[in-house]
């Protein structure tokens, strides 16, 4: 028998294929540029295989691809399909069976992840369609985050709206999930006690971790909080969003498109919220839209050093933490009073498996981990269907 996971982000969707046991995996897909002009990577036995994306280049077009590849690679039957969700809320705090009443439940939350919940829960309702005797089971973003401390998740409002769900919920947790687990096992001295997690992508995040433990993150109530994203604005005064409300009429449905997709680094290039369209233009808008990016990397840094009291270990992930080998330099130049130093020659030769990338005297240890989602979700189904 076989798992399947189904991982849809704001721009790319992840697929993957393991053994009952979640211990195997056979087969991992990844179609990058939804929306744009997609591309589709097969990777099975070990071999890279680029396909053809014949279906429309959005969320749903992309998911009718993966499903049809899944369909004629899977010989077995399909135990169960994991997906991954965006938003739980407060309620979801560990994987569920993902009943109607559950679903319903989740969609509620769409308004505060536009760019994911409804394609999340629109890959439930085609893998239920393709796979029907499979149990489905959703696991959560923000259930790593649950852990923080009331400060770190509470705004200044009167208290009636923390009790009503307006709080800091965090994202990215599936990723930092399998980032400690993986920085457990990768360090030489054991468990780095205060860690900051950089989820660096499409959608961009960081987290302070302490013994484990998530304390703080840099998203909040929406992914749009903390860090410029690929379209999204990252942190904003809200004095601005009511300064366009009431000097250039913009309501809720266009200060939501101006926020989530016309913003972050496209919106400051004008050109493209793609990092690799970036480190490639001579435009000196494009220039600057990297440098705000790494000048709002390293002052979460800071920022989150301050609440872990210190700093052993920055982890880099994601598309853009994964392969920027550049970005990571200036990202990490400048905190030389921290004693943190990487080393140039480790930081460009970093491929596709963990490496630490930081100087052999460096104080704080730096690491490029490439994340694995569909493994923590894998891991949660075993569990979950046993």
């Amino acid at each position: 028998m076989s798992l399947v996971v189904l991982n849809a982000g704001s721009s790319s969707l992840k697929f993957a294929v393991f053994t009952a046991n979640g211990q195997n995996r056979q087969l991992t897909g990844h179609i990058d540029g939804v929306g744009e002009a997609m591309q589709l990577t097969v990777k099975r036995n070990g071999v890279e295989e680029h396909r053809p994306v014949p279906a429309a280049a959005d969320h749903g077009g992309a998911m009718a691809a993966a499903l049809d590849i899944l369909a004629d690679e899977i010989d077995d039957q399909v135990r169960g399909v994991g997906h991954r969700i965006v938003h739980g809320g407060t309620r979801f705090t560990d994987p569920v069976i993902l009943t109607p009443e559950v679903e319903a439940d989740l969609d509620a939350l769409s308004p505060l992840a536009p760019l994911h919940q409804p394609h999340n829960l629109a890959g439930v309702q085609a893998a239920r369609r393709a796979f029907p005797d499979a149990t489905q089971i959703g696991c959560f973003d923000t259930a790593f985050h649950r852990t923080h401390p009331w400060v770190n998740d509470t705004f200044a409002l009167p208290l009636e709206y923390f009790d009503k769900g307006v709080r800091r919920y965090g994202f990215h947790g599936l990723s930092y999930q399998w980032l400690t687990r993986r920085l457990d096992d990768v360090s030489d001295g054991g468990r780095p006690q205060k860690v900051i997690l950089a989820h660096l992508g499409a959608g961009a995040s960081m987290c302070a971790v302490k013994d484990g433990r998530s304390i703080g993150s840099t998203m909040g109530f929406s992914a749009l909080d903390g860090l410029p994203m690929a379209t999204r604005c990252g942190q904003i005064d809200p004095g601005v969003l009511l300064h366009l409300m009431e000097t250039e009429g913009m309501d809720a449905a266009a200060l939501t498109e101006l926020l989530y997709k016309e913003s972050g680094l496209k919106g400051l290039s004008g050109l493209s919220g793609d990092m690799r369209v970036l480190e490639a233009s001579d435009t000196q808008e494009a220039a600057q839209a990297l440098d705000y990016f790494v000048f709002r990397c390293r002052r979460e840094i800071g920022a989150l050093t301050g609440v872990l009291e210190g700093l052993d270990a920055l982890v880099f992930a994601g598309g853009v933490g994964e392969n920027a080998q550049s970005l990571r330099k200036r990202i990490c130049s400048g905190f030389e009073y921290l004693g943190l130093a990487i080393d140039e020659d480790a930081n460009r030769a970093v491929r596709d498996d963990a490496a630490r990338i930081s100087a052999a005297d460096s104080s704080v240890d730096v690491w490029m981990i490439p994340t694995d989602e569909e493994a923590v979700i894998a891991d949660a189904m075993v569990e979950l269907l046993s």
